[in-house]
C-alpha cells in the first residue's frame, strides 16, 4: 500500500505541474540532468493598509523562510503584474517578486513550496501567493 501512496502522491504532484495526463516523470536525455519540477511564484509587494514591502522585509522573508526551505539555491527577480481580486473584481497592478527554483519530482518539493507561500500569505496579509509549475530537465 505504501508503494501505491507514493505513485498515487507523485501522480498528483505531476497533475499539480501542469501535466495531469502523464503518470512517471519525464526521462532526461544523458547531459541534461534529472527531472526536475520549475515552480515559479509571485509574491506580490502591496500590502493593505500599510506601504508595500520593504526591501528590508524581503531581504528578512527571503533570509528567515526562503533560504532555510530552499538552501540548494534559487532564483529571484523584480517585475511588475496584474491579478484581479476575487472579492471587488477589480485588477490591481503591482510591483512583485518572482521567485524560481528547480526542485525534485517528489511529495516533498510541493510541501516546500506550499510552506514558502503560506508563510509569505500570513506575514504579509495576502490573499493569495501565485504559483505555476512545469517539468524540466536540469543540472546545476
Amino acid at each position: 500500500m505504501r508503494g501505491a501512496g507514493r505513485l498515487c502522491g507523485l501522480a498528483m504532484l505531476l497533475a499539480a505541474s501542469g501535466c495531469a495526463r502523464v503518470v512517471q516523470p519525464m526521462t532526461c536525455a544523458a547531459g541534461m540532468g534529472p527531472p526536475v519540477i520549475v515552480f515559479t511564484l509571485y509574491f506580490g509587494e502591496s500590502i493593505g493598509g500599510r506601504r508595500d514591502l520593504t526591501d528590508t522585509e524581503w531581504q528578512r522573508f527571503l533570509d528567515g523562510t526562503v533560504t532555510p526551505n530552499l538552501p540548494n539555491g534559487y532564483t529571484v527577480w523584480d517585475a511588475r503584474g496584474a491579478w484581479m481580486n476575487p472579492m471587488t473584481r477589480k485588477t490591481i497592478k503591482e510591483a512583485t517578486k518572482v521567485l524560481a527554483v528547480a526542485l525534485p519530482v517528489n511529495e516533498a518539493s510541493l510541501d516546500t513550496v506550499n510552506r514558502i507561500r503560506d508563510a509569505y500569505r500570513i506575514q504579509f496579509h495576502q490573499q493569495i501567493v501565485g504559483m505555476t509549475s512545469a517539468q524540466a530537465c536540469g543540472a546545476f
